[in-house]
Order: structure tokens, then C-alpha cells, then sequence
């Protein structure tokens, strides 16, 4: 027997969360466990793009898609922490060995690059908008855990890095924003 992936439940606005109270699809949890889903799906597209001197870093994308659905799973589920403070160092101790592998830059750049730091770049400003519905999901909703909300911020901050770094092992050089 076959599952069908549609059940018409959703068909006048609504969706059922996992404690099964119906509320709209534009529900702060649900846009925020959205945009995560939103960033999760587009690591797939950089994992699928990954060119072959950025191959190296899959095991470690592939580790932030499952670090997402511990978030999403934090946000559904009360008193649960899959994400938490050491999730969020590991993040930084990421960033702070890939640092010193990339060119200092004195002011901003525009964001871009060969295919996977281009990417990662895209995929940054995807864990912006999570995070902004994530903070508004806190402020007016639902309490969050503060590493929940550390996380996001941090994986980021990740993302730039990680995009500089493919850029770097690409051979790509980062344009300023600024002409002059």
C-alpha cells in the first residue's frame, strides 16, 4: 500500500503542528520552522554543486543539514535541546581554524565567487531570514532556548566564512564593494 503525500488538511490555510492544534500556515512557528526547512533545502543545492577542490567540505554541510532539523525539532518540541552551547562552539572553533586561511579584508565584498562560495554566500542570507523569524517567533510567541537563537546567529557567521574559504580553495579573489 502507498502513502499518499497529500492529505487536504491544509487546503483552507491550515496545518497541524505536532501537539495537533490546527493554525494558520503563516503562523510564526511555522514560517520560522519554514525558513529553516528553506535553508536546509538550498545546503542540498550547494552539496550538489560542490566543485572538486571543495569536495572536502561535504561531510561537514551535510552535518549542518542535520544540525537544522535538531533546531526545527527544538522549536517544535518543548524542553528539548539538540542544539545547545556546544553546537554553537563548534561552530566558532570552525570559524576560527578557516580565519587565518583567508585574505584580510579591510572592507566589505561583494558577495559572489565561483559556484560553492557563491552558494554559501546565498545560503548565508537564507540563516539571516531564519533567524529573523526565529527572533520574532521568540519576541511574540514562543520562548526559545538562547541557544537556539546563538546557533543561527553563529551559522551565519559560518556561512561567510565557509563561502570565503571555497572562494579561496577555487582560486576566486574577493571583489570589494567599493570600486576605485
Amino acid at each position: 500500500m502507498t502513502i499518499k503525500i497529500y492529505t487536504k488538511v491544509g487546503d483552507q490555510g491550515l496545518t497541524k503542528q505536532v501537539t495537533g492544534k490546527m493554525v494558520p500556515k503563516d503562523d510564526l512557528q511555522i514560517t520560522a520552522l519554514g525558513e529553516i526547512d528553506s535553508l536546509q533545502s538550498y545546503l542540498g543545492v550547494v552539496l550538489a554543486n560542490l566543485s572538486e577542490k571543495t569536495a572536502s567540505l561535504q561531510d561537514e554541510l551535510i552535518e549542518v543539514q542535520r544540525d537544522l532539523y535538531l533546531l526545527q525539532a527544538d522549536i517544535v518540541v518543548k524542553r528539548r535541546h539538540g542544539i545547545n552551547d556546544d553546537k554553537v562552539a563548534a561552530l566558532e572553533k570552525r570559524i576560527d581554524e578557516l580565519t587565518p586561511k583567508l585574505p584580510k579584508i579591510p572592507e566589505f565584498i561583494l558577495p559572489g565567487g565561483k559556484v560553492t562560495g557563491a552558494n554559501l554566500q546565498y545560503a548565508r542570507t537564507l540563516a539571516r531570514q531564519a533567524e529573523r523569524a526565529m527572533v520574532t517567533l521568540n519576541r511574540e510567541q514562543q520562548l526559545l532556548a538562547a541557544s537556539n537563537l546563538k546557533y543561527m546567529n553563529r551559522l551565519s557567521d559560518y556561512l561567510f566564512v565557509l563561502a570565503r574559504y571555497a572562494n579561496v580553495l577555487d582560486g576566486y579573489q574577493d571583489v570589494k564593494s567599493k570600486q576605485k
